[in-house]
């Protein structure tokens, strides 16, 4: 391996800044649009709880060391949509630091200004930058922790693995499947343990010895972070594979299915384009798995191995395949990207024996793909994630004096608690063939339509039929339109 990267320069941490301050611009705009399901569950379930009931009980939708800031933040700033958003866009920039300072870890100064750049203008990072739920952060703490591992491994002190034991309490502490990405870095460990593979420092007691202390100290702060719902967070993980295999979207639990959608948030639905970018993707990363392992040969087996492992983990409970799973290897897989880009273009320079049309076709690879996400990031601003205010404001401007509303959604009462609307929630197939059974004028608010006409089929009948559609609420969430639909 070669050594890391000389020290920056001024004309570098410019450089940074300008990114950075590109970054938080990108995702503090529209940062007060309307809050979509999840984030309202989050405010009305877990945020806007006392201090001391915050920790009384688990939910997979919670992210309770980022609640914990919000929480925090609302009190100072008062409840608006983008002070519950804040701590995640100050987390997202942070992302697009911490990437900076991995890649000059795994490649070189210009190759880490280009992938930060990526990562400030990416689609998935923005949305999620905008987002009142600890994603980016726990993306953060798991970059911080992939540095470290990284450096430990290189040349290992008690100060370095001391930090990393708590980034992985912090980023499990804010989701227990932050425990995915370090569980993956332990196998990692073990494999450069046992065959020197990556391992530049000799095998001495402290190589193998601090990184072990470093993991006590995450598990002793992230079983005491628990320990007051240690019994709730075991009857939910019991409940968890009940509840997926009853689920009607089956295709969910699907990892092909997980793959194409990261891709097709990212692009849109784009039909055959979607596999074609999928493939080049693919090869490109492949390429910058060889153009890193020179440098640093554990960073891409370190992301292989999480995807690895969360798989694994997930199908193995049954549980759905989210891509918001895998955000985490955003930041890391644009590195591969750019590295790949570069080797590539390499490699053609060499085919054709004109190595000084390697950099000129780097240049032009780095400029398409600043120009497509420049392109892409633009539709985070098309329309709110999902405008449940924007339908319940609608209706209500339009509701006639006796017309029921009925809102249509896999989960509880979302506009009855948070909009304190007189509205009742449907969920499955008896209760809205009930509920159209009653004369009289209906309005029906659906949310997530393509669940929602699985698990209720007589709703898409009635609306070829006797059902007409009044309105529909765009959403950048996936499945997240909201349509009205009336019954007059």
């Amino acid at each position: 391996m070669k050594p890391p990267s000389p020290a920056i320069g001024r004309s570098d941490l410019a450089i940074l800044l300008f990114i950075l301050l590109l970054a938080a611009a990108l995702r503090i705009a529209g940062l007060n649009s309307p809050l979509w399901y999840d984030e309202i569950w989050t405010v009305d379930t877990h945020i806007r709880l006392p201090w001391g009931d915050m920790m009384r009980e688990y939910s997979m939708n919670h992210h309770y060391f980022f609640s914990m800031k919000a929480k925090l933040f609302s009190q100072i700033f008062g409840e608006e949509s983008w002070v519950y958003r804040f701590p995640a866009v100050v987390f997202g920039v942070g992302i697009v630091a911490a990437i900076w300072w991995l890649t000059k870890e795994v490649a070189n100064t210009w190759i880490a200004h280009v992938s930060a750049l990526l990562v400030a203008l990416s689609y998935h990072q923005v949305w999620f930058s905008q987002n009142a739920r600890g994603y980016t952060e726990l993306a953060f703490w798991s970059m911080l922790g992939l540095i470290l591992f990284l450096r430990g491994a290189r040349n290992p002190t008690m100060g370095i693995w001391l930090a990393f034991g708590l980034t992985a309490a912090a980023a499990v502490f804010t989701h227990l499947t932050g425990a995915f990405f370090f569980v993956a870095l332990g196998f990692v460990w073990l494999i450069s343990l046992v065959t020197g593979f990556g391992r530049e420092a000799p095998l001495t007691r402290e190589w193998m010895l601090q990184p072990l202390i470093g993991v006590a100290l995450a598990l002793v702060l992230t079983f005491l972070a628990y320990l007051p719902i240690l019994p709730s967070v075991l009857n939910t993980m019991g409940e968890i594979s009940a509840t997926s295999s009853v689920d009607k979207m089956q295709v969910y639990q699907n990892p092909i299915w997980t793959m194409f959608e990261g891709v097709r948030t990212a692009i849109g639905n784009t039909g055959p384009l979607t596999v074609i970018v999928a493939v080049a993707g693919l090869v490109t990363i492949a390429f910058g798995a060889l153009g890193t392992h020179t440098k640093q040969p554990l960073f891409f087996v370190t992301i292989a191995m999480h995807i690895v492992v969360t798989l694994v983990i997930l199908m193995s409970l049954d549980m759905r395949i989210w891509p918001r799973f895998f955000f985490v290897d955003i930041g890391p897989v644009i590195v591969l990207v750019v590295v790949g880009c570069g080797y590539g273009a390499g490699l053609v320079a060499r085919l054709f024996r004109r190595p000084q049309i390697s950099r000129p076709l780097f240049i032009a690879g780095v400029l398409v793909m600043v120009a497509v996400s420049m392109f892409l990031v633009q539709r985070n601003y098309d329309a709110p994630k999902q405008n449940l205010a924007g339908a319940f404001a609608f209706v209500e401007e339009t509701r006639g004096p006796s017309e029921r509303v009925y809102a249509i959604n896999p989960g509880g009462p979302v506009f009855e608690s948070h909009f304190d609307a007189d509205w009742k929630t449907i969920g499955d197939a008896e209760g809205y063939a009930k509920a159209m059974e009653q004369p009289g004028p209906v309005a029906l608010v659906v949310l997530f339509p393509n669940r929602m006409l699985r698990v209720i089929p007589r709703l898409g009948t009635d609306a070829d039929k006797e059902l007409e559609l009044e309105r529909t609420f765009a959403g950048t969430l996936g499945d997240g339109h909201v349509l009205i639909y009336r019954r007059k």
